[in-house]
């Protein structure tokens, strides 16, 4: 297997509602960062959530791209492959780009909050979240990656009081979770990184083999 697996069986949600509770890194003078179980994620409104897309609503594919901002192939894929599709085909108006959260856990829904904190700056902050992948994760300690994501925050242009209150927002993270829990469960979506090529499905792959696909559909 060369990605991340999301589901061994069963849905998204059955998984995640396995996994137990997600904890928070409360300490002492500090805001707490939202602690949401997935079951609780059950049944929310979702409506809210802002789908975030890159490139021209006429172009002739859309990609849909699910990946996980703690996930190593993700971040390789971010660096071998999302950079050159971004130039040659998204910036160029010949691909629509839909990115969607994937939450293997508490850590990847934290680095979604803080590059949701300010839409605008989403796909900057997801760049920075990939490119730091290890560097933020560290050795895994929570409140070590909350101060680290901080960090980036800051460097990213977000103000302290924004990422706090982002970061505190217990109905977002609810509504973020359910919103991944709907759209994994309608897309199949069982690892990652994903790519749905006008709702075709792929799994990982090389930039000379997605440029293959994605010349022949421009040809068409």
């Amino acid at each position: 297997m060369d990605r991340r697996t999301l589901l061994a069986s069963g849905t998204a949600a059955a998984l995640l509602a396995a996994a137990g509770v997600w904890y928070s890194t409360r300490r002492p003078g500090e805001t707490s960062i939202a602690n949401i179980t997935p079951a609780a994620a059950e049944g929310v409104d979702t409506s809210g959530i802002v789908e975030m897309t890159l490139g021209s609503d006429d172009a002739k594919v859309t990609i849909v791209e699910y990946a996980s901002f703690t996930c190593p192939h993700c971040a390789n894929f971010h660096k071998t492959v999302y950079k050159d599709l971004k130039a040659d085909y998204i910036d160029t108006g010949k691909v629509k780009f839909i990115y969607r959260d994937v939450y293997f856990d508490q850590f990847g829904l934290w680095g979604a909050m803080i590059a949701r904190c300010e839409p605008t700056r989403f796909f900057g902050i997801s760049d920075m979240l990939y490119d730091q992948q290890k560097d933020w994760i560290g050795d895994g300690d929570p409140a070590g990656i909350a101060d680290r994501l901080r960090k980036l925050g800051r460097i990213a242009g977000l103000e302290n009081d924004q990422m706090e209150a982002c970061l505190a927002d217990e109905e977002n993270a609810r509504a973020l979770v359910a919103w991944f829990q709907e759209n994994a469960k309608a897309d199949d979506i069982t690892a990652t990184p994903t790519i749905l090529i006008d709702g075709e499905k792929h799994s990982n792959m090389s930039y000379a083999d997605l440029k293959a696909i994605l010349d022949k559909k421009l040809e068409s």
